[in-house]
């Protein structure tokens, strides 16, 4: 269990239930990040990890922490209690289940403001909600992996979920519905897993998925290791959350997340007294959505380069009017 202050001078910890909380920097705008697993997963909590750096470099007076592989729960709930009575400005929750617990904190202390990823819940004063509109990009990945299983002949996908959830439930069948557009007689396999990060767990159900005939497999969890299993395999997967999570070639591409800018706008209206928590859900024109290989600079990773050139425009189409809020959920 790691926690850490971004500067390496920072100032000392001290530990609370076996996670060291750490001070913070007075006159700064202190911000404080919770994630569920490590900040350098290759995925889910490794893209919130950018967000903060984003914040720390352009955020003026502001000191940004961190605490990794918090479980949900209890566990949380005493982190966050213990972050808020050390006086962070601004506390980040990044999993669904730290929701409860945030809930509750955020009661304890009207003076602190919360932000919660993922979840349905707001106070409306001092406990906000915060997600985005991934299924965009779930339903152009969806598109580019029904066209891949027709073109190797093998028309199933497989679908490596988390919980069921509403969010994991509307990201599954933003896959299906793209997936339908390319592939009329292609049917997906889901696998529900039950954790968020567990890198042994993921391996298995993604080779699981691929035993049971799927071509491709996309996964909601938090490592790349659908992709790397796909690579042993001969086969196709699509990572997530992070831009640099699809790094081998079996990887077709990755649906990720920018959250800097999107953190630092709150973090600069908490500051200047203007933000007022509620249910903020943005869309791709905002920035802080992708789809790796179609984004400015990026390259088409293998799999995609070989798909017929009227499905890849086709995405470039569909995404550009994402991009300028014209094709929306």
């Amino acid at each position: 269990v790691a926690v850490l202050a971004l500067s390496a001078c920072g100032p000392a910890v001290e530990e609370v239930g076996g996670f060291q909380i750490p001070a913070i920097k007075e006159g700064k705008f202190n911000v404080a990040m919770v994630l569920i697993g490590p900040h350098d997963d290759g995925g889910w909590s490794q893209a919130h990890y950018d967000g903060l750096l984003y914040v720390e470099e352009n955020v003026d007076d502001v000191n940004v922490a961190y605490i990794e592989n918090v479980p949900e729960g209890a566990d949380s709930e005493q982190v966050f209690r213990s972050l808020a009575r050390k006086g962070f400005d601004l506390i980040l929750g990044t999993s669904y289940g730290f929701m409860d617990p945030m809930e509750i904190v955020a009661g304890e202390y009207p003076d602190t403001m919360f932000v919660h990823l993922t979840g349905i819940k707001s106070n409306f004063t001092n406990f906000g909600n915060l997600m985005g509109a991934m299924e965009d990009m779930k339903y152009l990945a969806g598109m580019l992996a029904g066209a891949r299983a027709k073109l190797d002949g093998n028309p199933k996908l497989g679908y490596m979920a988390t919980f069921p959830i509403p969010e994991e439930i509307r990201l599954g069948n933003a896959i299906a519905l793209g997936m339908k557009v390319t592939c009329p007689e292609c049917t997906m396999d889901v696998r529900w897993i039950n954790t968020w990060h567990d890198p042994v767990v993921e391996r298995e159900a993604a080779a699981s998925l691929f035993a049971a005939g799927a071509q491709v497999v996309f996964t909601g969890a938090d490592t790349p290791a659908v992709a790397d299993v796909a690579q042993e395999l001969g086969k196709w997967g699509v990572t997530y959350d992070w831009y640099g999570s699809c790094k081998v070639d079996a990887c077709l591409t990755a649906p990720y997340w920018v959250w800097g800018p999107i953190y630092a706008n709150i973090a600069e209206q908490i500051i200047a007294g203007t933000y007022v928590p509620g249910f903020e859900y943005f869309d791709a024109e905002t920035g802080a959505l992708g789809l790796y290989g179609f984004m400015e600079g990026q390259e088409l990773t293998s799999g995609v380069a070989e798909l017929p050139a009227e499905v890849i425009q086709q995405v470039r189409d569909i995404l550009a009017q994402m991009l300028a809020g014209e094709f929306t959920r």
